[in-house]
């Protein structure tokens, strides 16, 4: 059985729901056809993949030029010490396999949306870049998946007070017209989106595991018919319940929304990580409700640069805990462009059109792939890569650095002590944003922490 019967002539997306030759070409690289412990060629991780399409790049060469008979001759001169040549020959020989999955993931009513199409969520590649996935599995409405919302986040056996509560939060985003962005899970996350589709809302739903059997089970069945609901997964959409995978979700969960809400965060595991790693990269800004559990880390986390979410739970709306409430920034780059107004290489953010010209989609793909897989895995340093431009418009090629941005802003903004709300008046950072970089500058000997109230100077001031 040849993969390519699922593809159109012109290399685009076609209705019906088959693949273009570049997404054969990643699902083949990137994804499982079946259960991992099966798979005699493990599939290539983001950081793998990134690495491989830049090499593509380099070459010329798209994703879609190696579904040839033998695609041996374009692997000449790839050398890399966790992904051999064979292995991706192994991968791309899945073709089979590929499309026995297809068939039963469309019957079930299945989809798959690539880097590469235009449907993918802007959210995810502009927040993760190099860790968007280059797969996402789906079932239902596509356009949910850029309209953000509010991400509701909280344990799988949380009290029934605080189910009570999600279950107002989801109504009161319904009828805000607001989306539920959540994990499907039981518990807090299922109650947030069944709360919203019960009042006609809107959901979308970051699975873990076992997509298939959710794009069929009852309890999503009318929000899936009525295009209210969408469910995605980044993992094999047959795979079982995985700690691991459980985990990584929760980044996508967070980088789909625009604002978030902790129900109830245990002192360990998913929730708390989830919410320490949001309040880290400073994707959406972190509500947190209120609880009188000495068991729970709702309060850690408003330590960590949460906030409270208001007593009077009643009469708060979602709205509210939105974006730029208050003059407050949500997204880091939007921060940055508040603080700094230096162009930062903006070609390196850019997304690709989002309609490219029948049979130029491989090329965009590799290129789209290339600008977000240039950030190294530690996040370091940032390179630029060369397209059609002279040398004066390409700008200068070293690292942006936003941090050491910050710290010289703050020669200036903190000559005498100064407040965290001062400085978050003053440069529009979201709070979590501004202590992590505050906590690095004293630890880096750069600014010195006064008490009684906290202020900050820079060191060398009198």
């Amino acid at each position: 059985m040849n993969v390519s019967r699922f593809s159109s002539a012109d290399g685009s997306l076609p209705a019906d729901g088959s693949l273009s030759p570049t997404a054969q070409a990643t699902l083949l690289l990137t994804s499982y056809f079946s259960r991992a412990s099966s798979e005699s060629a493990k599939p290539l991780t983001n950081a793998e993949w990134g690495r491989f399409a830049l090499w593509l790049k380099e070459k010329s060469t798209t994703p879609a030029d190696l579904l040839v008979a033998d695609p041996k001759a374009l692997l000449q001169g790839w050398h890399d010490a966790r992904i051999s040549a064979e292995r991706i020959i192994e991968l791309l020989n899945r073709g089979h396999s590929l499309a026995l999955a297809m068939e039963k993931w469309q019957r079930a009513g299945l989809w798959v949306v690539t880097r590469s199409d235009p449907e993918y969520p802007k959210r995810l590649k502009q927040r993760l870049k190099t860790d968007s996935p280059p797969v996402l599995f789906g079932c239902g409405n596509k356009a949910l998946l850029n309209t953000g919302g509010l991400a509701v986040i909280g344990s799988r056996n949380a009290s029934e007070s605080d189910l009570a509560f999600t279950d107002q939060v989801g109504a009161k985003a319904a009828a805000e017209g607001i989306a539920i962005v959540s994990g499907g899970a039981r518990g807090v996350d299922e109650t947030a989106m069944l709360g919203a589709l019960k009042q006609g809302g809107v959901v979308i739903g970051v699975m873990a595991d076992s997509l298939l059997k959710a794009a069929t089970s009852s309890k999503w069945r009318k929000g899936l018919m009525d295009d209210h609901a969408v469910l995605v997964s980044p993992f094999y959409p047959e795979a079982g319940f995985s700690a691991g995978n459980a985990m990584a979700r929760n980044k996508y969960i967070y980088c789909l929304a625009d604002s978030s809400l902790v129900i109830h965060s245990g002192k360990k595991g998913g929730t708390l990580n989830g919410a320490e790693e949001n309040l880290k990269k400073a994707w959406v800004p972190l509500w947190v409700k209120q609880t009188t559990d000495k068991d729970a880390a709702n309060a850690d986390l408003v330590a960590k640069g949460g906030r409270w979410l208001e007593a009077d739970t009643e009469a708060f709306k979602i709205s509210e805990l939105m974006c730029n409430e208050g003059g407050r920034a949500n997204q880091v780059k939007e921060q940055m462009g508040d603080l700094f107004s230096t162009p930062a290489q903006p070609e390196l953010f850019a997304e690709t059109e989002s309609n490219p010209e029948p049979g130029s989609e491989p090329e965009e793909d590799v290129i789209e792939s290339v600008r977000e897989i240039v950030v190294s895995e530690s996040q370091t340093k940032i390179q630029a890569i060369p397209e059609q431009t002279t040398e004066s418009e390409a700008g200068p090629s070293s690292p942006v650095d936003f941090y050491q941005m910050f710290i010289s802003e703050l020669q200036h903004l903190a000559d005498k002590p100064v407040t965290v709300d001062a400085l978050i008046e003053s440069t529009q950072l979201h709070k979590s944003q501004l202590t992590e970089w505050l906590k690095r500058a004293v630890d880096d000997g750069v600014v010195k922490k006064l008490n009684r109230p906290v202020r900050f100077q820079v060191k060398n001031k009198k």
